[in-house]
């Protein structure tokens, strides 16, 4: 079945859960950005990824980039389908207008890059890390770079790369040998190899913009000496025209188990006399700087596990509605019937569904944050907002990722048979999914950033802040009368109080007993993903009961999505904070000998 981009979901949440119109009265800068203009926006970008680039996805799968003498040739239809995106605006959305960009909110252009990641995340990921490359050069980059760089990642004409990884270093960036040479013009020449580089050679652009991690002669060791440098495919002249090849070169690309149509590149540095490089920032910081790009990409990652999600949610429902199999339990139908009448399979349909729109509420929420902490007028808000959006960071990278691999995993499930034979494609997002718990940073690394960053760094008082904002959204749920609610209130109350149960365990062990707090660490980025998901569905259910007359038949199934979600899943964090507070001990109790 062909994708349907949900944006009747997406503006739901835009509005009644990420409050855009507050945004836009609050700041200047997105006043023109309000309701209309967001659907009209989101309607634009369901046309593309509908009708153009979904149709290319299970393509990419079959037919994926290949290699030959270091050239890269992405999937037939690729090339043409990116310069549609481009020519329609879309990599600057959210990105300043003074270079080009259309300077939307991210809450806004969150929906978008979900739909695009649905459509064909092997695409997506060359945007995805070209928004990277952009947030990079807005933090560190001189004037000139800005000036030089920006405008062409945005209008497509050239495309970026985040350069960290090396044979012998992955999370560890602290044994990255990429060395760079100061030259008398200011330049650097580089030398040294990076793997596992996301569209690092293709056949969609003029030009690649490669990011690269590199230490300088002299510097000090560890993560303290890293270096940033701007190391183009091809060098860039005065007057910006491209000039000579630069001694950059792709010298392979991996053969992967999912995201087949993405180039993954080895790419050799300085073979032939050093790859010239600009020096991005100061000397040193290039971690620091970094970090900007993989924080944007973390975010992204986790739309990606919401949008892998809802791809294979709705190709379910479309081939339960159709495999007619088994007779009704209850016998509402004579004879056999579609599967989705049998309770297994709702049950399955509507754990995927809730896992999804929760996550995708969750999402939408810190994108409001990360709009607040950056433009409020008020600097305290910005405080605020910058403090709860990093805090929810590893939550929508970690457990939205995670969550990906349930649902798609539930896809294959309602398929049957038929879900283990590739041609149906239902094979093809769980094998897509995997690669989102691993890639900018691990499901472990998110969940020891909470831990160590976010959670015992203050002693749990961001959480717990966090738990005060859930209570009250429970007093909210407390006035409400029906069925769900109460529910919902019930379950919501648990989870919290489970939360805080583990937040004091963490925060009280994380420098007396280390080992303790990080045994439980992705347990709790679980619990905490989970509980939030829900809460926010918990918000989505008041609002839906407010609007129920607006659209009857949406705001009754979000309500029956949220008390579904606080009925079957919000319940799953007792046994979370079970085997985190008891469970700590046994995690290292078997000596490393008996493995």
């Amino acid at each position: 079945m062909s994708y349907q981009a949900p944006v009747k979901d997406m503006l739901f949440n835009i509005q009644h859960l990420a409050g855009l119109e507050t945004l836009t009265q609050q700041v200047p800068a997105f006043a023109d950005f309000g309701l209309d203009t967001a659907a009209a926006v989101l309607e634009e970008c369901a046309k593309l990824t509908q009708d153009v680039i979904a149709p290319l996805n299970f393509e990419g799968d079959k037919n994926p980039s290949s290699w030959k003498d270091g050239v890269v040739t992405t999937t037939p239809g690729f090339k043409q389908a990116f310069r549609a995106y481009a020519e329609g605006g879309w990599q600057g959305l959210v990105h300043p207008q003074e270079f080009g960009g259309q300077g939307a909110p991210k809450t806004i252009a969150a929906a978008c890059n979900e739909m695009l990641q649905s459509a064909n995340m092997s695409f997506a990921l060359c945007p995805l890390l070209t928004d990277g490359a952009v947030e990079a050069l807005l933090t560190a980059g001189s004037d000139e770079q800005r000036n030089v760089y920006i405008p062409k990642l945005l209008d497509g004409s050239w495309t970026g790369t985040m350069n960290l990884t090396e044979p012998q270093a992955g999370s560890d960036l602290a044994l990255v040998r990429t060395r760079a040479e100061p030259q008398p013009d200011g330049t650097y020449k580089i030398f040294g190899t990076k793997i596992f580089i996301t569209y690092g050679e293709h056949d969609m652009a003029e030009n690649i913009v490669h990011l690269v991690l590199a230490r300088v002669a002299g510097a000090p060791e560890g993560v303290k000496g890293i270096s940033l440098f701007l190391v183009p495919k091809f060098l860039v002249n005065a007057d910006g025209s491209l000039g000579a090849r630069n001694d950059a070169h792709c010298v392979s690309i991996e053969h992967k188990m999912g995201i087949k149509a993405s180039p993954t590149a080895v790419l050799q540095f300085g073979d032939h006399g050093g790859a010239i490089g600009q020096l991005i920032g100061e000397e040193n910081r290039g971690l620091e700087y970094m970090f900007i790009m993989m924080n944007a990409a973390r975010y992204g990652v986790g739309l990606q596990g919401i949008a892998i999600a809802d791809r294979a949610y709705q190709k379910a429902v479309a081939y339960a509605k159709d495999r007619v199999q088994s007779r009704p339990v209850d016998g509402s139908v004579a004879g056999p019937a579609a599967i989705i009448h049998h309770p297994d399979v709702r049950r399955m349909l509507m754990t995927m569904r809730a896992l999804t729109e929760g996550c995708r509420a969750m999402a939408s929420t810190a994108a409001a944050a990360f709009d607040a902490a950056h433009h409020h007028p008020d600097a305290e808000a910005r405080k605020q907002n910058q403090a709860f959006y990093e805090f929810m960071v590893p939550l929508v990278k970690g457990y939205s990722t995670e969550m990906s691999l349930e649902v798609t995993s539930l896809g294959v499930q309602v398929h049957g048979g038929m879900g283990f034979i590739e041609e149906t494609g239902a094979a093809q997002y769980y094998r897509d999914a995997k690669i989102l718990t691993i890639y900018e940073g691990t499901t472990a690394i998110q969940a020891n950033d909470l831990v160590g960053r976010k959670t015992s760094r203050d002693g749990g008082q961001l959480a717990r802040g966090i738990a005060g904002q859930i209570e009250v959204t429970e007093a909210a749920l407390a006035k409400r009368d029906g069925a769900a609610a109460p529910s919902v209130l019930r379950a919501l109350r648990a989870s919290r109080e489970d939360f805080l149960a583990v937040v004091d365990f963490i925060a009280g062990s994380a420098k007396g007993n280390p080992n303790a707090a990080y045994a439980g660490s992705v347990p709790y980025l679980m619990l905490a993903g989970n509980l939030v998901a829900g809460w926010q569905l918990a918000r989505a259910l008041l609002a839906a009961e407010d609007a129920l007359a607006t659209d009857t038949p949406f705001m009754q199934a979000k309500i029956a999505t949220a008390r579904f979600y606080a009925e079957h899943i919000l319940p799953r964090t007792a046994s979370l904070r079970a085997a985190i507070v008891d469970g700590a001990e046994s995690v290292t109790a078997l000596p490393l000998d008996a493995f």
